[in-house]
């Protein structure tokens, strides 16, 4: 089975906008052998993005879509569990992040991200 890999929220509308040009090639191709994840907690950003203009089609649309492309699936880890993980995630006040970066760090995974601020603190960020 391949590996997985979590993906970030802006990874999220890229890939579904078609805007695969904003990714490095050497993650492209670590993405297409991996299995890509999201958390649940992507899916809420993407549902404050539609709310705020800045993303036309609802989660659900985006999702199922890049289950359809790319095969794409929701982490069902527990949430007790994720926010016990993000207390420690004191590095930010985004609530976004902390749990995003909280859920791929307790499945020990990979998270895929161009944020800065990520990849500083937690150390399995990758963006190249």
């Amino acid at each position: 089975m391949a590996s997985v890999v979590h993906l970030d929220t802006h990874l999220l509308v890229w890939l579904y906008a078609g805007l695969s040009t904003l990714i490095p090639d050497s993650l492209k191709v670590r993405l297409e052998n991996s299995e890509p994840v999201c958390s649940p907690m992507a899916a809420l950003e993407l549902q404050y993005l539609k709310e705020t203009g800045r993303l036309g089609d609802s989660p659900a649309q985006v999702l199922s879509s890049l289950y359809q492309e790319i095969g794409l699936r929701v982490c069902a880890a527990p949430f007790q569990e994720i926010v016990e993980r993000a207390y420690l995630e004191s590095w930010t006040r985004d609530p976004f992040d902390r749990l995003i970066v909280a859920q791929a760090r307790l499945m020990q995974a990979p998270l895929a991200s161009k944020d800065r601020r990520i990849r500083a603190h937690y150390g399995e960020a990758i963006w190249d």
